[in-house]
């Protein structure tokens, strides 16, 4: 019953107060017609509180999403499914369920009536234009009388986690530059380094020379073997993330860091569609082994919470690249760069490794003045210069730049910022 009266609504307090009020005034002025008013406006409210208290629905409620991974600006359908697990017909429910404000607003949902055992389901879509971790839940159901004048909620603990990933482009497929160093599935390995015994072989084909032929492996079997001459190997290639803040500009959806994030979502996942195995380094200090068949999961659940850090040394990001690299094609999307900050990148090909370096142009991402724009502009060639003295080919990016336009460059290098810088050096050559 006291939980019945703390769940009175506006309406029912008001109904409360009404009949009171009529009491009273029915008392002073002797009006026994105003007080069997008072009476029943009073009753009302109470006969509601303790119908809406004494209901013990049992109700059992599950929610599934679809999917439950989404990019950035996508929708995903909830499905909340609600069953009257009690012998007794529910009143009016309210469903609320709990979200996040990236979500969008609290849907509600009104079930009028849920008989015994009966279930029903409702199901609402939300978006998110950040991408993130979102809880959905926990639900709320609100019970209500039919005139509105008692309300209580249940709450369930239950949750569940909608995961919004960076937006992923597709991508034109050309020939890296790195995918013939280190390993390579195009790249043939000879099985004679390795000696007689260790030769891999095949049955024999019409046509195969007979020279070929591993006659240990034709005396074990029974029957005519011959060697592989070739064997593909697997294709390596390690995505760096540059999470510096003071490398990156703008704010929101639209700062450079999210076309970064973005970029390095949409080119793991391409190489991981080409065969590469993967492997996935940030600035922040994670190093996520994407080799396995939930690979391309593992990077976007990764980049769904990358956040920028205050960490601005590169001499760390580079160690952390190198510790487990052993070659192959290493691509980086880089924030601006000092020219001291470049130098310092040039390890990473200490390892025979080939380095494509995506370089962000972020002042770009700013309305700047005419001066602050030109020594930028300036700071910005001269990091791209150092890049690609100590080996790095460089793709520069400005505000606008679309990923599967800038792709190809990757393939054939950077020709047009090649010859920029190769001027600037010219003319800095003729002025001293």
């Amino acid at each position: 019953m006291r939980e019945g009266l703390h769940g009175l609504t506006t309406r029912g307090r008001s109904f409360l107060a009404a009949g009171l009020a009529a009491a009273l005034s029915a008392l002073i002025l002797g009006e026994r017609d105003l007080l069997r008013v008072a009476f029943l406006l009073a009753v009302l409210p109470l006969l509601a509180a303790v119908y809406v208290g004494r209901s013990r629905y049992k109700l059992a409620c599950s929610r599934s999403l679809e999917p439950h991974r989404v990019p950035v600006g996508a929708t995903s359908r909830v499905v909340l499914r609600l069953q009257n697990m009690s012998r007794l017909p529910t009143g009016t429910l309210l469903l609320e369920d709990r979200l996040p404000y990236a979500l969008g607003s609290r849907p509600r949902v009104v079930l009028e009536r849920l008989g015994a055992q009966q279930a029903s389901s409702v199901a609402y879509t939300v978006r998110a234009d950040v991408r993130g971790r979102y809880d959905v839940g926990p639900l709320v159901v609100r019970m209500t009388d039919p005139f509105g004048l008692c309300e209580l909620s249940r709450a369930f603990p239950s949750t569940d986690r909608l995961t919004v990933v960076p937006q992923v482009v597709p991508l034109p497929t050309v020939r890296l530059p790195g995918e013939y160093s280190g390993t390579g599935d195009s790249r043939a390995r000879s099985v004679a380094v390795h000696g007689e015994d260790d030769a891999a072989t095949r049955e024999y084909r019409r046509g195969d020379d007979l020279r070929r032929v591993h006659w240990k492996s034709t005396a074990r079997t029974g029957e005519l073997m011959v060697r592989r001459e070739e064997q593909p190997w697997e294709s390596r290639a390690t995505v760096v993330l540059d999470t510096r803040s003071p490398g990156h500009r703008g704010e929101g959806p639209t700062a450079s860091f999210e076309w970064a994030v973005s970029a390095a979502a949409s080119i793991a996942v391409h190489l991981r569609q080409n065969g590469y195995k993967l492997r996935l380094v940030t600035g922040s200090g994670a190093d996520v082994d994407a080799s396995e068949a939930a690979g391309d999961g593992l990077v976007l659940d990764h980049l769904a919470e990358v956040r920028l850090t205050g960490r601005t040394d590169v001499a760390a990001l580079v160690e952390r690249i190198r510790q487990r690299a052993d070659g192959g094609l290493v691509i980086a999307l880089l924030g601006s760069l000092t020219p001291a900050e470049a130098e310092l990148l040039s390890a990473v090909r200490g390892n025979n490794a080939t380095c494509v370096g995506f370089l962000l142009h972020s002042s770009t991402w700013l309305n700047l003045p005419e001066r602050a724009r030109a020594e930028a502009e300036q700071a910005h060639e001269a990091a791209a210069r150092a890049l690609m003295h100590s080996g790095w080919r460089v793709i520069g990016v400005e505000h606008g730049g679309k990923l599967p336009m800038l792709w190809p460059q990757a393939a054939r290098g950077s020709q047009g910022f090649a010859w920029r810088a190769a001027l600037a050096e010219t003319v800095a050559g003729g002025v001293r």
